[in-house]
């Protein structure tokens, strides 16, 4: 299965990237800390070129930190700048507004020696798959509302420069996915996180594909969150029909409603009531 998905704004937008990035000293590319592989843009790898690039992953708190850890360190043995954020923590922010000034301190000493002492701030472009968190962390980087926000992809769809403190300038750009998945674990994936729009691919897939995976590498959480216990002998239907019932998604004659459990179950992922989950492990874990 290959999964199509390349709406025309974000043709336009790549062409954007490569025309603006020569304007810039460096990219902060965002990723989704719960999948930060399948949510890193292949196609932009090759638009970067060798432009200093720092990964931020964000939405650590929906993240399993012990992974997360690991990607730190997997992007940092690899010469990559690495953290991971919360948006809504101040702290976070900060980080990322030192580890932007600690990438252009170079060319800043640069400019010092030649005799300029008030060098320019330095640019950057911030770039990200559509809903992983870009224009709220621009919002919290300039402390103010400047990008829309949205629990939907492709809210962000024009470029804009934006004036971090007096530390760097912020290129936004739209959210861009690649033309195609040829993997289908990397669209069930970005399906379950959020980053492609629910119409893409059927919901019990999705909800099927999370369950299956909590089921495997995170039981706890179902314990958790929908007392489902001794999950060996469960299959897929038998734990979507125990989570619909003791959730109410019920129909008439007590008959579960399953349209509405995979929903239940989507929507529970991607907010924090099924939290500490990652999809993907660094190859050298």
């Amino acid at each position: 299965m290959t999964i199509q998905w390349f709406p025309g704004h974000m043709a336009k937008a790549r062409r954007e990237v490569e025309e603006k990035l020569k304007l810039v000293d460096f990219v902060i590319e965002l990723v989704d800390a719960r999948a930060p592989e399948a949510s890193q843009n292949p196609m932009l790898r090759k638009v970067l070129g060798n432009k200093p690039k720092m990964v931020v992953l964000m939405k650590k708190d929906l993240a399993d930190k012990s992974v997360t850890d690991a990607w730190i360190r997997y992007y940092e043995e690899q010469g990559t700048p690495a953290l991971a954020v919360n948006a809504d923590e101040k702290g976070d922010v900060q980080r990322v507004i030192q580890r932007a000034h600690d990438m252009h301190a170079a060319k800043r000493e640069r400019w010092k020696r030649k005799g300029l002492q008030n060098p320019p701030p330095g640019r950057a472009m911030i770039i990200g798959i559509p809903n992983v968190g870009k224009s709220t962390l621009i919002n919290r980087l300039a402390s103010k509302k400047i990008a829309k926000t949205g629990d939907r992809p492709g809210v962000t769809t024009q470029q804009q420069w934006i004036k971090v403190k007096k530390d760097f300038e912020l290129l936004d750009t739209p959210g861009i996915l690649w033309p195609k998945f040829e993997d289908p674990q990397v669209g069930l994936v970005l399906a379950a996180i959020g980053t492609i729009k629910d119409q893409i691919l059927p919901m019990e897939e999705v909800a099927t594909f999370i369950l299956s995976y909590l089921k495997e590498h995170y039981p706890a959480q179902l314990s958790e969150r929908y007392g489902i216990d001794n999950l060996a002998d469960a299959d897929v239907v038998e734990m979507f029909t125990h989570i619909g019932r003791i959730r109410g998604a019920l129909e008439g004659g007590g008959m579960i409603n399953y349209e509405k459990t995979y929903e239940i179950v989507i929507r529970d992922l991607r907010s924090k009531r099924i939290a500490n989950v990652t999809f993907e492990k660094p190859a050298a874990e």
